[in-house]
């Protein structure tokens, strides 16, 4: 069986026992977090949201700094370099388990609805509160108007397009110059 997770903004097909290095999760090593599922696979598939939610554990097992990256810039001619770099923040996990999330449990039946008589010989049976129905928004209630964008001044203004410059023919003099 296989699964579909989102970590870190990034997709990942994973297996139950694989490892795998993520972005810098905010977990301790060895503690362990669900991750978001798009969807699963194996006999069948499933991309319900709802189906899905809790049915991938990882644990983090380490967080580590990935390699040194070196980013070199320059511009010919000019004499411009300059080198930059950085090192990412990983984690890294191990998929503990895949499979269907925990079935939610059916609510209770409670002693009064299963032996009625019992319940009304005991004690005399008290009437539950009144729900308050939801506040209703008026139907005839209009959104304000959206606001315009102040006028822009004359440093917000971009700047037209520099026009070229023209030269003015040269006279001919006759003198050949």
């Amino acid at each position: 069986m296989y699964a579909v997770i989102k970590v870190g903004g990034k997709q990942y097909k994973v297996e139950q026992g694989q490892t795998l290095l993520v972005d810098r999760q905010a977990v301790e090593p060895g503690k362990s977090f669900t991750p978001a599922v798009l969807m699963t696979g194996g006999d069948e598939v499933v991309t319900d949201g709802k189906k899905l939610e809790g049915s991938v554990t990882a644990e983090v097992v380490e967080h580590l700094r990935g390699e040194k990256l070196k980013v070199f810039t320059f511009k010919p001619k000019r004499g411009f370099k300059k080198t930059r770099g950085h090192r990412s923040e990983l984690s890294r996990i191990q998929i503990a388990s895949i499979g269907a999330s925990k079935p939610r449990r059916a609510p209770a039946k409670k002693a009064a609805d299963e032996k009625p008589a019992e319940a009304a010989a005991a004690a005399p049976a008290k009437k539950p509160a009144a729900k308050k129905p939801p506040a209703k928004k008026p139907a005839a209630a209009k959104k304000p108007a959206a606001r315009k964008a102040p006028a822009a001044s004359a440093e917000d203004a971009p700047k037209p397009a520099r026009r070229r410059r023209t030269t003015k023919p040269k006279e001919d003099t006759g003198d050949g110059t």
